[in-house]
């Protein structure tokens, strides 16, 4: 099992962060890690990030959702442990409420691939999950669904889903989404955006993944 303390350092600094980019506000939104090939650590359910410790980060067993301990995991486990049970290369989940985000996902639009930065971090596209309710069964199962082959979803109605093989890239992700939803957005005044050829988006994406794959194992 990986370093628990330091995952949870990361954990609360990401918290953080969440706040001061503005992609949450006070409780909304969550993270987790993988900790090792059964356990993720996730933030609780309703406690301001800027008052969390490092008690409250929570160890929860992701192929059975059970969690250790008195505190409660976000609401939204359900899908972080989904993620984690169906894409081994995921080690960090971000679910935000990003307003650029947020706002393509209450229009269901489907963002086509408008930005370089996008097709080669995100994927091809950014898909939008059907609407459920949220903490239910239906809305993990379709966000997973959307999230297929993809570093984000829409989650519509609601706000956004983001994974990265390490919080950092996580953190990258949830940038370049905001950047191209908004560009999505303004675009859509200037007669709409015009998309890169979805053959040379798939090509930049899986280039992207095994280019940052192959440095990471240089740098480690």
């Amino acid at each position: 099992m990986k370093n628990i303390d330091s995952i949870k350092k990361q954990i609360l600094e990401g918290g953080e962060r969440l706040l001061k980019e503005g992609l949450v506000a006070r409780t909304w939104g969550n993270i987790s890690i993988r900790v090792d090939e059964t356990h993720m650590l996730i933030t609780p359910s309703g406690r301001p990030y800027e008052e969390l410790t490092p008690h409250d980060i929570v160890l929860v067993n992701y192929h059975t959702s059970k969690h250790e301990g008195s505190v409660k995991p976000s609401s939204e486990k359900g899908l972080h442990c989904e993620i984690y049970r169906t894409r081994k290369e995921v080690q960090a989940v971000i679910h935000t409420h990003q307003m650029n985000a947020s706002t393509v996902a209450a229009a269901h639009r489907e963002v086509p691939p408008i930005l370089d930065d996008m097709t080669q971090i995100i994927g091809p596209t950014v898909r939008v999950a059907d609407y459920a309710l949220p903490s239910t069964r239906k809305i993990t199962k379709k966000t997973v669904k959307a999230l297929k082959g993809r570093n984000a979803a829409l989650m519509a109605n609601h706000g956004a889903v983001c994974v990265g093989r390490d919080l950092e890239e996580a953190f990258v992700v949830c940038q370049v989404l905001e950047k191209a939803c908004k560009a999505f957005i303004e675009a859509e005044f200037l007669g709409g955006a015009k998309s890169i050829n979805k053959f040379e988006a798939h090509l930049m994406h899986q280039f992207y993944l095994r280019k940052y794959s192959a440095k990471a194992k240089k740098n480690k």
